[in-house]
């Protein structure tokens, strides 16, 4: 990691589970397709520095099949097929704030504003959901989450679903704003995330802190 993150993160490097993890999808790697690939595993931390954070929006692990996952949660590289989950998010978006979505999910554009697209488990086994999980992942994310949450300025954490619900404690809503609803997944979008105005939301408590709001508005071509 060669961003500002670098020396926030560290001490993880030199931990045992850290060790343990490497080892782990190393192995994993070498028994079958792991995503996202190697170069893109920290994308999110690559993409966002540490000093711009302005949203986190936190997903739980990455897309597990070939050709989507590229290290941004809910983000696909252009060219492949905008998951049903990013379907939402766009309707919503455009319900929020008429913003017409375009015809690809790549995220970066958001990323590169302040938006830290961090999923909580970094890597996940070809077609197998959440198969990456509990290996220590969520230990080195949790901190990532920690730090974000020791900064003076305010942040917006948006915690889609019940899995990233599961960190709120992690963050100080006093100081910082945080946005709770239903995951945008087709099984629970319709229970509270439709409706619930997120983007709009983020962007009047960063403008209420003296912060700039985020551009959501995503190239089209």
């Amino acid at each position: 990691m060669l961003t500002d993150w670098n020396p926030l993160l560290r001490q993880e490097f030199a931990e045992q589970y850290w060790a343990e993890l490497q080892g782990f999808v190393q192995q994993e790697r070498k028994l079958g397709a792991v995503y996202p690939p190697e170069e893109d595993v920290y994308a999110a931390l690559h993409l966002t520095a540490y000093a711009d954070v302005k949203v986190l929006i936190l997903g739980q692990d990455p897309y597990h099949g070939e050709g989507q996952a590229h290290g941004l949660c809910f983000s696909v590289r252009r060219g492949v097929t905008v998951p049903p989950s990013l379907q939402n998010i766009y309707k919503e978006m455009q319900s929020d704030i008429g913003l017409v979505p375009p015809s690809h999910g790549n995220l970066e554009s958001w990323a590169g504003q302040g938006v830290l697209l961090l999923n909580a488990v970094l890597t996940v086994r070809a077609s197998q959901a959440g198969s990456h999980r509990n290996r220590g992942w969520e230990t080195f994310t949790d901190q990532v989450i920690r730090m974000v949450n020791k900064k003076k300025e305010r942040v917006v954490f948006i915690l889609w679903g019940a899995f990233a619900q599961k960190k709120k404690p992690l963050i100080d809503s006093n100081h910082h704003y945080v946005i709770e609803t239903p995951h945008p997944s087709p099984f629970s979008a319709h229970r509270g995330f439709f409706g619930s105005r997120p983007f709009s939301r983020a962007n009047a408590a960063l403008l209420e802190a003296g912060r700039s709001g985020i551009d959501w508005g995503l190239p089209h071509n």
